[in-house]
């Protein structure tokens, strides 16, 4: 009977997908499988032959087999590898070259032999050198029997390797063209899309499809839509991993942000019987109102009848009482008073009443989240007498392009001139960095001084954004997590001097709330990272600091995505001049006005965005049957006690 009801819950399900906890856990399993496979072989005098991935989707599988041979002895002598793929041209050296990553994640650390170590060249001059070198590649494969296993990761364009939409499914080792997708996607590695090579060397899917095994691994929200297509998709060369669908060999491997859009997961309602909590009734019913296009108010139960819910309407039923419950849960999120109201009844209100006047500091990770995802509410804060704190978490150094900086200390050395100053010693500076500047490479760690005036322009930004806001100058807080203050795009990983840093301002401002970013979808990870300090922050006061208890945490998105509607547990509405404050403040931060640096594959400017968001979420919040607002600005509670 178990088997039964795991065949209809995946019955989307078009290939076997294995879901865990978390990307540590899946890649510790994976790495486990792969180290059997090399204890199996090795016991009857065989070699392993693996195909090996590149990527932020591997590095804890390599990291756990590097664990597996210096703690337990797990030996690579009879190990032969091929990689998926390398751009094009490449050289081997380059900090962005798949040679360097796989040497600094994997292979400098066990004892694998060097001649049993095949990457794709990228230093070939001639096309007929390529040809001939991939014609070669695919001989060494199949003389060793071909691939017992082949480890993926997949893009959000649907490749595998670099097989991009249009690519053959009996295509083999070959130079292909990179979409522009997966050149966004890796801007940040080289410094800006424009150093991005447009081509690369890429392993074949008819090459990928003849290994014996094949795991492909999936990690977080930001790739459930395109594993959604692959895993539950029709086959299509528009998704080239959909053709992995027709192998009897493969299991994709994922954690729970990577399932979340599996029919499963997502809608579970239409494929087994559910337990309804209160977070997944409410789930279902404004996708049901969605579904059929209707206020939460006017679904019938032949609505519910029609689409998979029956079980719902007969345990919970009837309909319209479950309307009426969830459309007044949805309208209770709906408040004026982000700070709560004074003098109000509070019990069906997302804030407290008490203390009317609170202390609230709005945690920024980077010098812009705060008026791009909350700038209406924040000015809101201000306006409505609280007193309210902004915390710069980073200076945001690494988005400021080169040229800003060379303006901004041409126009210190005319003020200093003008005032009849000496300025010598500047413009020995700026000689320096314009030499620099000249000749930098792509991804190059800036000098000190050049950091420094990145900094500086953020910052200004950022405090002219805050004024604006409202928000008095001793109450702008610039912390310069030292995580971040790395010069490179790869940051360190958070260090006991974070949390203290921020343990202290917490306890200086005492506050009753927190808004901190959510938006875990941040391509870069900085909004988690500064999140997490947040939150241990945090914790480590509530054991001494009686205050804590008082303190409520409230998540906000909209740089990148905003929250599901029946994820909002307060919507603060926004007036249409409202909005246009909100716009000001963001345009404040003019360095990432027009062309940011690092603008993800959105080709809209952030205060486009932001809007675009707001006004959507108040469209499905008025699609739904409630009021209809210009725009929301959107959060949720975190409980961190």
């Amino acid at each position: 009977m178990a088997r039964l009801n795991l065949l209809e819950e995946t019955r989307y399900e078009k290939l076997p997908v294995t879901v865990y906890p978390n990307q540590q856990i899946a890649s510790v399993q994976v790495a486990k499988r792969i180290a059997d496979l090399i204890k199996s072989r090795q016991a009857s005098g065989g070699k392993t032959v693996l195909g090996l991935a590149t990527g932020v989707t591997p590095i804890k599988v390599y990291a756990e087999l590097i664990r597996l041979h210096k703690e337990e002895g797990l030996s690579f002598k009879n190990v032969i590898t091929f990689n998926l793929d390398e751009y094009y041209p490449m050289q081997p050296t380059a900090a962005q070259s798949y040679v360097t990553f796989m040497n600094e994640n994997l292979f400098d650390h066990i004892d694998i032999e060097k001649a049993n170590v095949h990457i794709p060249d990228g230093t070939l001059g001639t096309t007929e050198e390529v040809a001939a070198f991939c014609l070669n590649y695919e001989k060494q494969i199949t003389d060793l029997g071909g691939l017992d296993m082949q480890i993926l990761g997949i893009g959000r364009t649907g490749h595998i390797g670099f097989n991009e939409p249009g690519s053959a499914p009996n295509s083999g080792t070959r130079l292909v063209t990179l979409d522009d997708l997966t050149r966004s996607d890796a801007a940040r590695d080289f410094g800006g899309k424009q150093n991005v090579p447009t081509k690369a060397i890429t392993m074949g899917v008819g090459t990928i499809f003849k290994a014996r095994e094949i795991i492909l691994m999936a990690w977080s929200q930001k790739k459930a839509p395109i594993i959604k297509k692959a895993v539950e998709g029709e086959i299509s060369g528009e998704v080239p991993a959909t053709y992995l669908q027709l192998s009897d060999h493969v299991e994709f491997v994922l954690d729970e942000g990577a399932a979340s859009e599996l029919t499963r997961f997502d809608t579970p309602w239409l494929v087994k019987d559910c337990v309804w909590t209160n977070t997944l009734k409410k789930k279902a019913v404004i996708w049901l109102a969605t579904t059929v296009k209707k206020p939460i108010l006017k679904l019938t139960e032949d609505d519910y009848n029609n689409n998979g819910m029956a079980q719902l309407a007969v345990e919970q039923g009837p309909v319209y009482n479950i309307n009426i419950d969830i459309f007044n849960q949805i309208q209770h999120t709906i408040t004026g008073w982000p700070g709560g109201k004074p003098n109000a009844d509070d019990s069906q209100r997302p804030e407290r009443a008490n203390p009317a006047k609170k202390r609230s500091i709005v945690f920024s990770p980077h010098p812009d989240d705060d008026v791009i995802s909350m700038g209406g509410t924040f000015i809101r804060l201000v306006d409505q007498g609280h007193d309210v704190h902004v915390a710069y978490q980073t200076s945001g150094n690494t988005a400021v392009w080169d040229d800003d900086v060379l303006r901004y200390v041409e126009f210190a050395i005319d003020f200093e001139e003008s005032r009849g100053g000496d300025s010598t010693e500047l413009k020995k500076t700026y000689d320096d960095m314009r030499t620099f500047l000249e000749s930098k490479q792509p991804n190059q760690i800036d000098t000190q001084e050049i950091r420094n005036v990145k900094g500086f322009i953020r910052k200004s930004e950022a405090i002219s954004g805050a004024r604006y806001a409202g928000v008095p100058d001793e109450n702008i807080h610039f912390m310069a997590l030292p995580f971040y203050e790395t010069g490179k795009t790869q940051k360190n990983s958070v260090g006991e001097e974070d949390i203290l840093l921020t343990m202290e301002l917490l306890q200086k401002v005492k506050p009753h709330q927190v808004f901190a970013a959510g938006d875990f979808a941040d391509p870069h990870g900085t909004h988690l990272v500064c999140f997490n300090i947040i939150l241990a922050a945090l914790q480590r006061l509530a054991k001494t600091e009686d205050w804590v208890k008082d303190c409520w945490m409230w998540l906000y998105r909209g740089a990148w995505f905003e929250f599901e509607t029946y994820e909002i547990e307060m919507a603060v509405p926004l007036s249409p001049q409202e909005v246009l404050r909100k716009r000001n403040a963001i345009f404040k931060h003019q360095s990432q006005k027009d062309r940011p640096v690092f603008p993800g594959d959105d080709a809209r400017e952030f205060w486009v965005r932001a809007e675009d968001r707001n006004a959507e979420t108040a469209r499905c919040y008025n699609e739904l049957g409630l009021a209809e607002y210009a725009a929301m600005e959107a959060f949720v509670r975190y409980k961190f006690l």
